[in-house]
């Protein structure tokens, strides 16, 4: 019966994803990380109510703050450099991709391919991040407010880095502004 019953299940599954139209089998990898999400956001939840813990409510400040912080681990996490062995399970190297960042192909199918789309991904991961944030606000706010104020000055310096930067070149004369290398 039971058998049957997961027989049945996956043969669901199978005509969900092609009726969906994609061939790569992410599909099938997109439900157990949603899954994975929502188990971790009700059990946040669960250990919130039994603990008799709540998270002060975000002021304009926090919501900012939070917001910066979820905006720089994001990028932290799925573009820059030096994270990339953990992405290199689940992609490859193509090219630089600005400063400090990289840009990568997704490998695989199924699972794998899910995770690399996650991991490589900052619209995808900021979800998640901002759970956690959230997270450490309700059990662990002084250690979360060091670490999201600290993400966000970091957040801040690079937006201002690339300002200045871009303030540089307007400011250089066309002739010493370096060139493109041409190709081919």
């Amino acid at each position: 019966m039971a058998k049957d019953a997961g027989r049945a299940a996956a043969q669901a599954a199978r005509g969900l994803e092609r009726g969906y139209g994609r061939s790569d089998r992410a599909l099938r990898g997109y439900a157990p990380l949603l899954a994975a999400f929502g188990g971790a956001t009700g059990a946040v939840a669960v250990a919130a109510r039994l603990s008799g813990r709540r998270p002060d409510p975000l002021t304009p400040w926090d919501l900012l703050t939070v917001a910066l912080a979820t905006h720089k681990i994001s990028r932290l996490v799925t573009k820059d450099s030096v994270t990339s062995p953990l992405r290199a399970p689940f992609t490859r190297f193509q090219a630089p991709a600005g400063d400090a960042e990289v840009e990568e192909e997704v490998l695989g199918s199924g699972p794998r391919k899910a995770i690399g789309e996650l991991v490589t991904c900052p619209f995808c991961i900021g979800p998640w991040a901002a759970l956690a944030f959230l997270t450490g606000r309700t059990f662990a706010p002084a250690m979360t407010q060091a670490v999201t104020g600290g993400l966000s000055a970091v957040a801040v310096a690079d937006f201002l880095h690339l300002a200045y930067a871009a303030a540089q070149q307007r400011l250089e004369p066309p002739e010493q502004r370096e060139q493109p290398e041409a190709t081919g």
